[in-house]
């Protein structure tokens, strides 16, 4: 179920309430892609920064271990001992990603496997069968995610062919959650607009799937090449032809600065990989802009990242001791640098919430994005 608590212009904090805990939204969808966050970041960790809701994947999950195995180990929540909220992407991703190991057919993918070359076949059915085997709180629909600078014609294929997935993908999905053997009976399914940068496409499939009626809707096919600008644009002509009623999410979204506009447009879920692997490269997110700890300046620099952050680096340590570790090698290091990261994404998205149910989220949005250019 899905409730709007405040709107500020068309910036929104909204509960959701799911089988596995309610989200507040808008919500940053912290990445760990094969169940795990990269940098050896814990569950409990998690817990401790203030994480609502993790983000897995099912072509990741599927190739290794095996959405079979984590089935017969009770689930992915089980397997990775984490009971708030899963949102497992479902594949389609990999179809851009992957471009030169695939083939696309009508009835679905042909992969070559990444890790030992092995052809893996993934389709609507397949993908919401491996979802269901890792029985996460939220299956995204399977869909092509064509670049986003692709021809017209391509792309009004393309985005007729996922629309024609997402009806295949509901269809199983209510069949799978009626039989007796999966997890969780209670898995919610979001369907994915697409339409690369042309608007009047964009804006028609969204009318199409909001006639669908599913537990959410998500714009992908975004932060794939083209330009910040063209993204809001995307957001702007998409989001009113969504239902209001149900959440918006943007995939693969991204900086500080694009999540401060997306939500100032209605957006409500968000996911990235920048804070985890930023962090494992020594770069860090402050409310002063990134900083880079491997630059000679920090290395007599005992403040912590930054001054009155409460995550478990800044508590602690100094810039100078974690880039001495980062220089070593040490794991520590980068898993210190990860952590920070996430801590400043859940923590700005509390931030944001706040600030909207104090119907000052233009002050905010302008104090946060100025802040973050002075570098001081």
């Amino acid at each position: 179920m899905y409730r709007i608590v405040k709107k500020d212009g068309n910036a929104k904090h909204a509960e959701f309430t799911t089988v596995h805990g309610t989200v507040q939204t808008p919500v940053f969808m912290n990445v760990g892609t094969v169940a795990a966050i990269k940098g050896a970041v814990a569950t409990s960790d998690l817990e401790e920064i203030g994480t609502q809701i993790e983000l897995s994947n099912t072509y990741h999950l599927h190739v290794r271990p095996g959405d079979q195995i984590v089935k017969k180990l009770g689930g992915l929540h089980k397997f990775m001992s984490w009971n708030r909220p899963i949102l497992t992407d479902s594949g389609g991703f990999q179809v851009f990603s992957l471009s030169s190991l695939r083939k696309i057919k009508e009835e679905g993918v042909y992969f070559h496997s990444h890790i030992d070359g092995r052809k893996i076949f993934m389709g609507p059915e397949e993908s919401m069968q491996i979802q269901s085997n890792l029985a996460s709180t939220i299956a995204m629909a399977f869909d092509e995610c064509a670049p986003a600078l692709a021809e017209r014609d391509y792309v009004e294929a393309s985005v007729a062919r996922t629309t024609r997935w997402l009806a295949r993908c509901k269809a199983q999905m209510k069949r799978l959650n009626a039989l007796p053997d999966t997890i969780n009976p209670h898995q919610l399914l979001f369907g994915i607009n697409q339409g690369a940068i042309f608007e009047d496409i964009r804006r028609e499939h969204a009318k199409e799937i909001a006639q669908m009626d599913l537990d959410g809707y998500a714009i992908g096919g975004l932060a794939v090449g083209e330009t910040h600008e063209q993204m809001y644009q995307i957001i702007e002509a998409v989001v009113p032809y969504l239902p209001e009623d149900k959440p918006t999410y943007l995939m693969g979204v991204g900086t500080p600065a694009n999540i401060l506009e997306a939500v100032d447009r209605g957006v409500d879920f968000f996911d990235c990989v920048y804070p985890s692997r930023n962090g494992r490269h020594g770069h860090l997110y402050t409310n002063y802009g990134k900083i880079n700890l491997f630059n000679a300046k920090y290395e007599l620099d005992e403040r912590p990242i930054e001054e009155g952050c409460q995550c478990p680096a800044c508590r602690r340590y100094s810039r100078a001791y974690i880039r001495h570790l980062l220089k070593a090698k040490e794991m520590l290091g980068m898993r210190l640098c990860v952590l920070h990261n996430l801590y400043f994404y859940n923590t700005m998205m509390t931030e944001i919430r706040d600030a909207i149910d104090a119907g000052r989220y233009q002050a905010y949005k302008k104090e946060k994005l100025d802040k973050m250019k002075s570098g001081s």
